[in-house]
């Protein structure tokens, strides 16, 4: 708590540089979004994937997406809309025609426009925006409004975050970007749902210390919980960048920066920011449940 204005300049900084990456820079955005071309084939014998899907991407095609679908010969590959009209889009077809070689059974080749690619950004943006609202129903129905307003205040500044992410450097914005930022939300929320239980207990038994003091104190008891949660989880991860593959790879990355900023959140702006926003002791008069679980023994929630 005592550093609680230093992190929350670090929580605006990266919330305004997301905010202005995403507005002037804008996203990086991958064939689901921009439209293309999709074939569905069948290759005559098992092939090797990552050296297939180098030869594809050496085409100087732009972006060649190969994906497994089914059994080990089925294969999906996305082409990005190539400049030149439809002549440019025949001999990019016929180029990987050429890489894929003969005895290749083309079950489908079809077009995505653009306004697919649209429909996608508002489900996307759909999705994440009914996902923050069902958070703050859920926290206020289980705790009140004000643990609400902070932990959508700090779900927000994670979402944000991982969107600077996608914009400054930049990152392919496609569907997996999409899942990376639900499950940054996702883990975000549980580390902060931990904390806050832990507030509300204090809240119940510590009826005469200070909110600040009693913030700190509940950090502190669940620091160690969260510390271990994020170093093991980080570990699985980062083996999963280091050796899943160039596809597997660019999934995991964001997850990984999503880990980091929402524990961050968690910690140093969720709760902190409970100081300013007047609980009221009354609230919490009632006495906590007894739990002998082993988690509530071991001080963990």
């Amino acid at each position: 708590m005592g550093f609680r204005f230093i992190t929350f300049s670090i929580a605006l900084v990266i919330s305004i540089i997301s905010v202005l990456g995403v507005t002037f820079k804008g996203l990086n955005y991958g064939i689901d979004f921009r439209g293309g071309y999709i074939l569905e084939v069948r290759m005559p014998e098992v092939q090797d994937v990552p050296k297939l899907r180098d030869n594809l991407n050496n085409l100087g095609l732009g972006e060649v997406m190969l994906q497994q679908v089914g059994n080990d010969r089925d294969f999906m590959i996305k082409l990005e809309t190539q400049h030149g009209g439809e002549s440019a889009q025949t001999v990019a077809i016929d180029k990987i025609k050429g890489v894929l070689g003969k005895n290749v059974d083309y079950r489908k080749i079809e077009t995505v426009g653009p306004k697919v690619g649209a429909e996608l950004v508002n489900n996307a943006i759909k999705a994440i925006g009914l996902s923050l609202a069902a958070m703050l129903l859920y926290i206020a129905f289980r705790f009140e409004w004000q643990f609400a307003i902070c932990a959508i205040v700090a779900l927000t500044h994670d979402c944000l975050a991982i969107m600077g992410l996608f914009s400054v450097f930049p990152l392919e914005f496609n569907e997996t970007a999409i899942i990376a930022v639900l499950i940054t939300a996702g883990y975000s929320i549980n580390d902060t749902i931990v904390i806050f239980d832990r507030i509300r207990e204090g809240l119940r038994k510590h009826k005469k210390m200070p909110l600040g003091e009693l913030i700190n104190r509940s950090l502190n008891e669940t620091l160690s919980r969260t510390i271990m949660t994020a170093s093991t989880t980080l570990l699985a991860v980062f083996a999963l960048y280091l050796f899943g593959g160039k596809v597997i790879s660019t999934f995991s990355l964001p997850i990984l920066f999503g880990i980091l900023i929402g524990s961050f959140s968690s910690i140093c702006l969720a709760a902190p920011l409970l100081l300013y926003l007047k609980l009221k002791r009354s609230d919490f008069t009632a006495p906590a449940k007894e739990n002998t679980s082993k988690e509530e023994v071991n001080g963990v929630v």
